[in-house]
């Protein structure tokens, strides 16, 4: 949503300035077959990466990575604890 955006574009800035290199680590929910939610949270994190290298960020400082279902942010199966691991974390290199 556009609160997201707003974070991104204030954390670009911060990129930029900081000469930061980040990975981006997308992850995905349990549901669905492991080589499916692979190529999700690789997805997931290459779009990440697109939105900041659009706002100005080297293409070099970003790293996208795709861990899958395998590190839940959140144990259990219930809607709650899918949506918490559907996302990207970013993580200073």
């Amino acid at each position: 949503g556009p609160e997201g955006q707003t974070a991104l574009a204030t954390l670009a800035d911060c990129i930029k300035k900081n000469g930061w290199k980040l990975r981006l680590e997308g992850h995905a929910d349990e549901r669905g077959t492991e080589e499916y939610n692979l190529q999700l949270s690789n997805r997931r994190a290459a779009s990440v990466k697109r939105y900041l290298t659009d706002l100005g960020v080297a293409d070099g400082a970003l790293e996208p990575v795709g861990y899958g279902e395998n590190k839940p942010a959140v144990p259990g199966s219930s809607e709650a604890a899918w949506a918490a691991n559907r996302r990207v974390e970013l993580v200073k290199r």
